[in-house]
């Protein structure tokens, strides 16, 4: 005879037992992760990439009371770029290195810390700061990709290594920056080194054993070897010359979205290498999948469609940036839509199912093309743009007018809000390129042999150049809302609540709030050391908190910095009645400009002025700001000394991630590079005084 079970089970433990069962089935089942129950448990909290958290205990009319309530400082500088994942009171993240960090945030200590040990020599491979976005956690398991190219899952209890594969070949300069993704038991990862040129691809594993389901690379192969599938086939009658001897391009090192309903991973592929198309497929052509959108299979890792937003790039113009997933009505139907701002200057709005282009407007100045032709889906391009016939001013610049910081998208007010900024710069054919000599393969230059357009931005056409802005989109009119000019293009990346907030953090230190409706700020808080990464929300024991990672550099700020100090890297939490206190106003501190008692010879700093552009201005400035990341070497204390040449020839930085150039230059060549640097210093020093005086 069968019992009644319900006869037999206490009422309160069924319910505990549905409750655990619904949350042990969140857990599992990522298509469930909303942020409802508090968590961050996805990349852009759920799969469709929103980052609109549907929390509202923090809103307009208590904000005023939204104090610091812990930091825990991180201990390391580089930039950190990461977003959090939270799930039950313990927050996953990563910092420069690809160190993960588990913290537990009821006492805001740390769990457990796990260095992959990346090893130093690798950071030059990057052309961005050994940054990295942060993990996916899938089950008991956290997966994290390397810089040197691994990707490995660790125990989420515990930081202990489960296994370990490598994606990448580590004699070719790819490195990984982006957060995993997990879709279907699988983890997706891709790489980045297009700039250095790498053919692009991303790759499938299992989540349980870290065996390879599948490979899509990006661009076609030499085509005398079979092609991996029909899309590459069909890619490589779109590139002439011998592109694959420089690699493509095409890396897969950031954005992707997941539409469980259609079974689909959506993915951002990224620009040429090099950038200049008339070098690596020099009669033309679209170059696929360049700068594109793919809709995969997840399952088998097939294309479905593809939509390119920047046909035959030539500019850097990456489609790698955030995508978001949406429903939207337009014109009176109900569309499954796609949404992106790259880095060329257009919004765009595609149909999800199938890739067919709804609109597309510029949301910043642009002057490389005038449209987008909607029946063909191609950009209209101005007769310069290629820049192979001028040199140009080209608006927007390889900064892009959107760059990796991800959006968000106000579901409610049907609003994307857009770290975006208003960049140009110039753009020529570089004659000395030669493919690995070149030191940074982009074949882009000034042709003095040439003339030049005047295609610079005036006022009348964009409000300033180099600029950051806050952008509220309204992607159904494709027009902006309002916007916020900021002083700084590297802001970081964003955050949208059901109670209309947009969050952000800035170059100069601060984390801010904005009414979503209007665009007015209506909070604010000093934390004294640039933001890069984008804030996020959760809940613990009932209690929102909003959380932001400090931890200055990336591309832009290896040169550039905006606060007094480069300070570590530091989680901050606040929450309503926070009573901690904000870090105190760094001073300014003070420097002369180096002015080593040596005799300058003027004909060894002309020589050395090319070595210092092909082996040290990818990261350092002279006599500029001060630097970023990498020191302004126009006041380091080294140059002039022997020390600078043991850190240029022997390594004696490499711990920090400098690297040695014994096998590239001479003893002769370095000395010829601090003349260089001491006359651009000293002139830079005499012109200083000259102004005072």
């Amino acid at each position: 005879m069968k019992k009644n079970i319900f006869k037999i089970i206490p009422l309160k433990l069924i319910i505990i037992l549905v409750l655990f069962s619904c949350q042990s089935n969140k857990e599992s089942n990522l298509t469930l992760a909303d942020g409802t129950d508090g968590n961050w448990l996805l990349h852009g909290l759920n799969y469709s990439e929103t980052r609109f958290s549907p929390l509202t205990d923090i809103k307009e009319s208590n904000i005023n009371q939204l104090g610091l309530d812990w930091s825990l400082d991180l201990g390391l500088k580089r930039g950190i770029e990461a977003t959090p994942i939270v799930r039950d009171g313990v927050m996953y993240l990563t910092g420069p290195w690809s160190i993960v960090f588990a913290v537990d945030l009821r006492t805001h200590s740390l769990l457990w810390k796990y260095d992959p040990e990346v090893p130093k020599s690798f950071g030059e491979k990057g052309c961005c700061d050994v940054v990295n976005r942060g993990v996916a956690l899938y089950e008991n398991k956290v997966y994290v990709g390397t810089f040197d190219g691994r990707l490995i899952s660790l125990d989420s209890k515990t930081g202990k290594k489960i296994w370990e594969v490598l994606t990448i070949d580590q004699s070719k300069p790819y490195t990984i920056t982006g957060a995993p993704r997990v879709v279907n038991n699988k983890v997706i990862i891709g790489n980045g080194g297009a700039e250095l040129g790498v053919r692009g691809y991303f790759t499938a594993y299992d989540a349980d054993s870290g065996k390879q389901v599948w490979r899509f690379y990006t661009v076609p192969g030499d085509p005398s070897n079979p092609f991996e599938n029909e899309a590459m086939e069909k890619a490589a009658k779109t590139w002439t010359g011998t592109w694959w001897k420089y690699g493509g391009g095409g890396t897969v090192w950031d954005a992707m979205a997941f539409d469980p309903d259609l079974n689909l991973l959506y993915v951002g592929t990224g620009n040429g290498s090099p950038w200049d198309r008339n070098k690596r497929s020099p009669e033309g052509g679209d170059n696929l999948y360049l700068s594109s959108i793919l809709a995969i299979n997840p399952d088998t890792g097939k294309l479905i469609w593809h939509y390119q937003t920047t046909p035959g790039d030539s500019w850097d113009f990456t489609a790698t940036q955030h995508m978001v997933l949406t429903d939207l009505n337009i014109e009176g139907k109900k569309r499954k839509v796609l949404i992106q701002a790259p880095k060329n200057g257009f919004f765009y709005v595609l149909d999800r199912t199938n890739g067919e282009l709804i609109s597309a407007e510029k949301f910043t100045y642009v002057n490389w093309a005038d449209s987008v032709n909607l029946k063909t889906g191609r950009p209209v391009e101005n007769k310069w743009a290629r820049y192979d016939k001028a040199n140009i001013d080209l608006a927007p610049n390889f900064n892009g007018a959107h760059n990796w910081q991800p959006m968000a998208f106000n579901s409610n007010l049907n609003l994307v809000y857009i770290p975006a900024r208003e960049t140009f710069s110039n753009y020529g054919q570089d004659t000395t390129w030669v493919y690995n000599k070149s030191g940074f393969g982009t074949g882009v230059g000034w042709n003095l042999a040439i003339g030049s357009v005047d295609s610079r931005p005036t006022i009348k056409d964009a409000k300033a150049t180099n600029i950051g802005k806050l952008i509220a989109w309204d992607p159904i009119n494709q027009k902006e809302v309002w916007s916020v000019e900021q002083d700084n293009i590297w802001n970081g990346g964003l955050l949208t609540t059901a109670s209309n907030l947009v969050f952000q953090g800035t170059a100069d230190g601060r984390i801010t709030a904005y009414n979503g409706l209007n665009g007015q700020l209506i909070w604010e808080a000093n934390l004294q050391n640039g933001i890069l990464a984008p804030p996020i929300t959760y809940l613990v024991d009932g209690i929102q908190y909003i959380t932001v990672i400090t931890g200055w550099g990336g591309g832009y700020g290896m040169k550039n910095k905006h606060t007094n100090y480069i300070l570590p890297g530091t989680i901050y939490t606040f929450k309503i009645g926070g009573k901690s206190e904000l870090p105190s106003e760094m001073p300014l501190y003070a420097r002369d400009l180096i002015n080593p008692k040596w005799e300058l010879d003027y004909n060894k700093s002309g020589k050395g002025e090319t070595l210092y552009y092909k082996y040290c201005a990818t990261c350092h400035v002279v006599a500029e700001n001060g630097g970023g990341v990498a020191p302004d070497l126009g006041y380091s204390f080294m140059v002039g000394t022997e020390a600078f040449e043991k850190v240029v020839l022997e390594g004696l930085l490499l711990p920090n991630g400098m690297p040695k150039f014994d096998n590239r230059l001479t003893k002769e060549e370095v000395n010829n590079i601090q003349h260089f640097i001491i006359n651009m210093a000293r002139s830079k020093s005499d012109k200083n005084k000259s102004t005072e005086e």
